[in-house]
């Protein structure tokens, strides 16, 4: 199945925004939910999956490029990786306050 350029640029926009929580704990030592480990992963554990995030988002990103034709405007693509950014910062926001998982006092 061959997905959009602008479908390709949305699920890019979720994994770089997924991205920086995560790197930003592995950098500060802290321990913070992931797939790959659970629920107190820690900072190289993170730093794996937000590096993991950050590559593959890049990597949609290119290929949404490339998938246009010379000259195309980069608009709609922009767009659609913004909205990806905003539907993920909306998803942390309620789920973070519904199931509080990434504090210290949880």
């Amino acid at each position: 199945m061959r997905f959009t350029p602008a479908a390709r640029s949305f699920v890019a926009g979720l994994l770089v925004s997924n991205s920086a929580p995560h790197l930003a704990t592995a950098v500060t030592g802290r321990r913070h939910l992931t797939p790959l480990a659970g629920r107190r992963s820690g900072p190289g554990v993170n730093l794996l999956w937000g590096a993991a995030n950050l590559a593959g988002g890049l990597a949609l990103l290119r290929s949404s490029a490339r998938a246009e034709q010379p000259g195309d405007a980069w608009d709609a693509r922009l767009v659609a990786f913004e909205g990806g950014c905003l539907m993920f910062a909306a998803w942390m926001a309620v789920t973070e306050r519904l199931f509080p998982m990434n504090h210290e006092g949880s």
